[in-house]
């Protein structure tokens, strides 16, 4: 069975009953994807009466047989064949992030359209899976409380005296037991059985049963967020890391029966403002390397009475007298139209100024031409800090993402 796929562009609506690449959105689709709203907050989409509008979250949802991958754009009025270059450009962008991880299913199978983000993941993770099983699955110690047939452990004598008055040959013990039975094996069995379960009907179906048959029997548990802060770290479990956190994306985005109905859902949607300043961010620190300047993302500082500020990226050059030249960036993905900022932002932008000791800071927005000048930092009115609304391309002249998107922006240092 073919999956069925639609590609819409973020902040796109799709309606009932209407046609997209010769699939059909139905009601159950909607009824579905309403209860994975409100399930989180209603943050992902607007209902609206027969349709949905999708919100600046990209990514894909997986709902009975129908896979939705949400897009992300920079004109307000993209046209329908820049679809498969925008899927590009997104792929890139997880990669880069190190949300995704290419390589590890080829470029080959990434490039053919029947291939949605979905899969991508399904495929890394099994790679991931195959690749521990060759190389040995661990063992640990967990303690396990029961009738055994020999004194081993800690005799329970309270439960030994209720349960084995006439079995005399029978000991209930709390003793430790050393096999591949454990808490890191169960969630990685829990996340194949959320794979084999959706992906019935296509390519990965088999290679996920090959996998569950190698992989030991363990016993079957209902991770949630609490499970993953239990997971042991050590040298041992280090080779884990990747297939835990792909495991942990999966587990906590799959949603069967939501609000007691019969979908089995899964979604892996990504903030496309919050991708944004991370791919910023991490083109910068690429760049940067041997220049003498130093990057920052997530650099806080209190602000009052507990509250703390945060500028996207903070990009700090010394000068000659061991003074710093600092540069305060603010990523924000959308169209700007007008040719001014809001006052909002540029209020935000003289806080960080302020509080950072920077003579310069900058609105950074996606577009189709890069416009980014010294000449363009405008002077508040106390004349000792500037901002300025700057406007870089996100795809080249090749019609692929653009990689060398932090010169320009290392430039204005």
């Amino acid at each position: 069975m073919k999956t069925k796929v639609i590609q819409v562009f973020e902040f796109e609506i799709i309606f009932i009953n209407e046609l997209y690449n010769d699939v059909r959105f139905e009601k159950s689709h909607y009824v579905a994807l309403s209860k994975l709203n409100i399930l989180h907050n209603d943050k992902y989409f607007e209902t609206r009466h027969n349709g949905i509008r999708f919100k600046q979250f990209v990514g894909v949802i997986q709902v009975e047989g129908l896979t939705i991958e949400i897009l992300p754009k920079v004109d307000r009025y993209e046209p329908e064949e820049n679809k498969s270059k925008w899927r590009d450009v997104l792929l890139e962008m997880l990669k880069v992030t190190k949300k995704l991880k290419i390589k590890q299913i080829g470029q080959a199978n990434v490039s053919r359209q029947s291939i949605h983000l979905l899969d991508i993941y399904f495929e890394w993770y099994l790679n991931e899976v195959q690749l521990l099983i060759h190389q040995g699955l661990i063992k640990q110690y967990y303690k396990e409380t029961g009738n055994i047939k020999a004194l081993k452990g800690k005799l329970q004598f309270a439960d030994h005296i209720q349960k084995n008055l006439v079995h005399k040959e029978r000991f209930y013990t709390t003793h430790q037991v050393y096999d591949k039975d454990h808490l890191i094996h169960q969630i990685l069995a829990q996340a194949l059985e959320i794979i084999s379960t959706l992906s019935k009907g296509n390519y990965l179906y088999s290679k996920c049963k090959t996998v569950q048959l190698d992989f030991p029997e363990v016993e079957g548990i209902k991770a949630n967020e609490n499970t993953f802060t239990k997971i042991p770290k050590s040298r041992k479990t280090t080779p884990y890391e990747t297939a835990l956190a792909i495991a942990r994306l999966i587990i906590l985005n799959y949603a069967p029966n939501v609000s007691s109905g019969s979908e089995k859902m899964l979604a892996l949607l990504f903030d496309m403002n919050s991708l944004w300043e991370e791919y910023v961010l991490a083109r910068l620190k690429q760049a940067a390397q041997g220049s003498g300047i130093e990057v920052y993302g997530q650099n806080s500082k209190g602000f009052w009475n507990g509250i703390t500020i945060r500028p996207d990226i903070v990009l700090e050059k010394k000068t000659d007298n061991e003074n710093k030249e600092i540069l305060i960036i603010d990523t924000k993905w959308k169209n700007i139209d007008q040719s001014q900022p809001s006052t909002h932002d540029l209020r935000q932008m003289y806080v960080y100024n302020q509080f950072w000791k920077s003579t310069k800071s900058l609105l950074l927005y996606p577009s189709q031409n890069t416009d980014l000048k010294n000449e363009s930092f405008i002077l508040f009115d106390d004349k000792a800090h500037s901002c300025s609304l700057g406007k870089i391309t996100v795809i080249n002249d090749s019609g692929i993402l653009n990689s060398n998107i932090a010169k320009s922006i290392l430039n204005l240092l």
